[in-house]
């Protein structure tokens, strides 16, 4: 920038006493302080000062890092922005402190669209605009939703011609980040996906924060190509924060009628986004209207569930596990079941994820963890040899309270032996300290089984230093990979290399002879599944036992 120009633009901010000025050229890789003087002097980019001096505050370094992104891809590919905003903690000069400013920058762009020259405007905001920035952020929440409600509706009235979506999108598991990492960790998090939708979304495309960590977008799009890569870009310029493992859980309602208020498109995107937790394979689900049937059978189940556990409706079924090899049963797995007087009985692929969603499972668990001891008490009383028996622990709630006193417990009020109790848990690769309860188990004296190995998430990689004692081989991994001689080897070698590592196995959903046969040779004599046995009543598990080990 020659000096006429600096000269002239200098004078052209002179009289903004308030705030910091100053214009980065990008070909010549030089900063020019216009108003004021918010670092010393340096020829290079000014952001890459500002996170590497530690004039910016710790809180304000992942938005500042995607406020940078930003304005680097638009230099190297282009942008069709005219300016870009973002709101930081700033260490300005004779102040102690930090002070919350907004820093807003200008580009001049070449025929491409490639930013050829930044001008910066650093400015502190006063505490009157403080509270109004606050005030403004309660008033475009779903708690207050006038102001945001009208956004969303004029975005529907100015492109009659366009198609709109609603995507409305959480953090899977929220509560379990603010019990590992503490809870203002959380609300860092939550501020820095606030801040960074500001710099992805135009004036075009309205978010807001809802209510805790459910945030919603507005926007217009092309085709549904379209759409899916802006919610990939939002899931990838979100992720990461402070090298947290985190996933997103996205709704989308398409608008089909505009003449529907804009809650109810909410509401579906809502919806959307509420069916699909907990599957490990999707998490982006569109609205449909066969939703609303899915929606009104939660909701049954959730009006029931309090006064079931009252009325005695759940009981314990156990599924044993059989030894291949000898025929005899070996084991037993607790499971949960519901009958309603009604209703019949409920399946558990139903109402399991509908307690593990709304933290009712923990009532579940801990019913059938005391059940399972009391007929593991039983059985000795009555002169009944018993087998070990396992319960399942939810993910959902193991950072909630000490759920190893809870079943040390258990033990000790029905005064049956420790190995008689097993504990089966799934283990996966965004269990944020999963492993360290595990060891926790484990050293009162446990026996740790973990669950569903082959789905989902787990893989290998994880048994380098796995704290369980057995893996349980899932029956989807069994089903895919008895198809072919590939994938015969790949279950034989998983089971030779867990023996070797000194993990035991059992094998779930095992359906027919040849399953059993198979499994067998591989060197996995440990079983369950209907070839053997669905799970039946325990009383009936009980009879069973007397007579096939007898």
């Amino acid at each position: 920038m020659d000096d006429k120009y600096k000269t002239r633009l200098a004078q052209m901010v002179e009289c903004d006493e308030g705030s910091y000025h100053f214009y980065y050229s990008v070909a010549d890789n030089a900063c020019f302080q216009l108003s004021g003087k918010v670092f010393p002097e340096l020829n290079g980019d000014p952001l890459k000062y500002f996170a590497e001096s530690g004039a910016v505050d710790e809180s304000s370094l992942s938005a500042l890092a995607v406020f940078s992104g930003q304005i680097k891809d638009g230099i190297k590919k282009g942008t069709d922005k005219n300016s870009l905003a973002v709101d930081i903690s700033v260490k300005l000069p004779d102040s102690a402190g930090f002070a919350l400013c907004h820093l807003y920058a200008l580009f001049l762009r070449d025929e491409q669209g490639k930013i050829t020259d930044i001008h910066y405007d650093l400015r502190p905001y006063s505490q009157l605009e403080i509270f109004n920035r606050d005030v403004l952020k309660m008033f475009s929440s779903d708690k207050n939703p006038k102001l945001y409600s009208a956004r969303c509706k004029k975005v529907i009235d100015d492109n009659p011609d366009k198609e709109i979506a609603f995507i409305q999108f959480d953090v899977e598991r929220f509560k379990l980040i603010n019990e590992t990492y503490g809870v203002e960790v959380g609300d860092e998090l939550l501020q820095f996906i606030n801040d960074t939708l500001a710099l992805i979304c135009t004036e075009e495309q309205p978010f807001c924060r809802l209510t805790a960590d459910v945030f919603m977008i507005v926007t217009t799009f092309e085709n549904k190509a379209y759409l899916l890569k802006f919610i990939t870009k939002i899931e990838n310029m979100l992720s990461g924060y402070k090298g947290m493992k985190y996933r997103f859980v996205f709704g989308v309602c398409i608008v089909e009628d505009r003449t529907l208020h804009t809650r109810a498109h909410g509401d579906n995107a809502s919806l959307a986004r509420q069916l699909i937790k907990g599957n490990a394979l999707q998490n982006i689900n569109f609205f449909s209207g066969e939703m609303k049937s899915t929606l009104k059978k939660k909701k049954s189940i959730e009006d029931d569930m309090q006064k079931a556990l009252a009325n005695g409706e759940f009981t314990m079924y156990l599924q044993p596990k059989y030894s291949i090899s000898t025929g005899r049963i070996i084991g037993a797995e607790a499971l949960a079941r519901w009958l309603h007087p009604t209703k019949g009985m409920v399946s558990p692929a139903d109402f399991i994820p509908v307690f593990e969603e709304n933290g009712f499972i923990i009532k579940l668990d801990t019913f059938i963890w005391d059940k399972a001891c009391k007929y593991i008490r039983s059985w000795l009383d009555n002169g009944i040899k018993p087998v070990p028996v396992s319960v399942n622990i939810s993910r959902e709630y193991v950072h909630s309270f000490d759920v190893t006193a809870m079943l040390l417990s258990l033990v000790e009020k029905h005064k049956i032996p420790l190995s008689m109790l097993e504990l089966e848990i799934t283990e996966s690769l965004d269990s944020v300290g999963v492993q360290d309860v595990v060891k926790k188990m484990k050293d009162a004296g446990f026996k740790m089984l973990m669950d569903d190995f082959g789905s989902g998430y787990s893989s290998l990689n994880m048994l380098k230093n796995t704290p369980f004692d057995v893996l349980k081989i899932d029956k989807s991994f069994l089903d895919e990979f008895m198809e072919s001689t590939r994938g015969r080897k790949i279950i034989e070698h998983t089971i030779m290399m867990s023996r070797d590592i000194g993990l035991d196995i059992i094998a779930e959903g095992v359906e027919n002879v040849e399953q059993a046969l198979f499994l067998s040779h591989c060197g996995c004599d440990a079983a369950q599944g209907f070839y053997y046995s669905k799970p039946i009543p325990a009383d009936d598990f009980a009879r069973k036992l007397v007579e096939v080990n007898r």
